[in-house]
């Protein structure tokens, strides 16, 4: 069988017109190139299939790039990246970029020059333009998966969403509550769309009617959670049960609650997702489904270490398991009023 030619920057530089000196430049993310010539450059790396050998200059640290940097959903990720990482003599710098969907377009030159020895990225994906940046100067990386649909070939990890979102209302429907609402995330985000999926299959296992003004979606946060309540429990018929896409949506659930003089778990149950610190600490204390944020990032980052075939031709999408965590949020229900609460 043939082997494959390597090409040789020389080459590109025969190709591109474009000297050695600026070729190297692209290479390493210097800023003084143009934007024109800097395209030229990437296309005929990226057209050739252009791997940069590792470099002596690499350094040895790990870089977690993420949209935003607080909530302990965040800092249970980072924890477990910086153990791993630890265990391997590695240290661990943290960068914030994007939105939740992608890095921004100046990080990806940027960490070029920082030339970590590898990435962790807690992101929705990655343009195809910036992971052939990476892929080019021999950077590896990982997604940590917040939205469940990578591109084919990205190694990430994540959880089971749909089996989080089926066994949240199951619970409620074994409980003895026929009217359940939902209140998502994004529904632009995979994880938010599975979540209420796997709610949805198990309204329709057990008969109930799947009713669309029970289903709201929006941002993870206190506030979503408590605007969308207060709707839900104005309605007309009124939701004995809310399951929420985060916890912190779920303790904004509970605030409104309140502020309605609604007895959590008396008159309403409701389900989080995510099992944070907060869970245990909310009154009453929240029924949740555990993601398992520490092993996801414990896992990601062993990945990331490990041997390049294990992200090249083994298993690029691994999905960790989610579970029910049964706490004081949730009970049988009792009738709520027609007119809403």
């Amino acid at each position: 069988m043939a082997r494959t030619q390597r090409v040789t920057l020389k080459e590109i530089a025969a190709r591109t017109g474009v000297s050695m000196t600026t070729i190297s430049k692209v290479l390493n993310g210097a800023a003084d190139v143009s934007s024109a010539t800097r395209e030229l450059v990437e296309g005929h790396l990226r057209e050739s299939g252009y791997r940069r050998r590792n470099s002596r200059q690499r350094r040895e640290y790990v870089e977690v790039v993420l949209h935003e940097l607080e909530g302990e959903w965040a800092l249970a990720i980072i924890e477990g990246v910086r153990e791993t990482a630890a265990q391997a003599g590695l240290v661990v710098s943290l960068s914030v970029s994007g939105d939740r969907h992608a890095p921004g377009a100046d990080w990806f030159d940027a960490v070029v020059r920082r030339r970590p020895i590898g990435i962790i990225l807690l992101f929705a994906g990655i343009a195809a333009e910036g992971r052939a940046k990476l892929t080019s100067r021999s950077i590896p990386f990982v997604l940590i998966d917040p939205a469940g649909d990578p591109d084919p070939g990205i190694p990430s990890v994540g959880s089971a969403n749909w089996a989080g979102g089926l066994d949240a209302t199951r619970h409620l429907i074994d409980l003895g509550h026929r009217r359940i609402a939902a209140i998502a995330g994004p529904e632009d985000v995979m994880s938010s769309l599975a979540r209420v999926d796997g709610y949805r299959s198990a309204l329709t296992a057990a008969g109930l009617p799947v009713e669309s003004e029970l289903t709201r979606f929006g941002d993870v946060d206190r506030e979503s959670g408590e605007r969308f309540a207060h709707a839900l429990l104005s309605l007309t018929d009124p939701p004995t049960a809310i399951f929420a896409g985060s916890d912190v949506q779920a303790l904004g659930v509970l605030h409104a609650a309140a502020a309605r003089a609604v007895d959590v778990p008396g008159q309403l149950s409701v389900v989080g997702f995510d099992d944070l610190a907060l869970a245990e600490l909310a009154n009453p204390r929240l029924t949740t489904i555990h993601q398992p944020l520490r092993e996801m990032a414990e896992h990601a980052t062993r990945l990331l270490l490990g041997p390049v075939e294990d992200r090249q031709l083994g298993v690029t999408r691994v999905e960790l398991a989610t579970r029910l965590v049964v706490r004081d949020s949730t009970a049988p229900p009792a009738r709520p009023p027609r007119s809403g609460w």
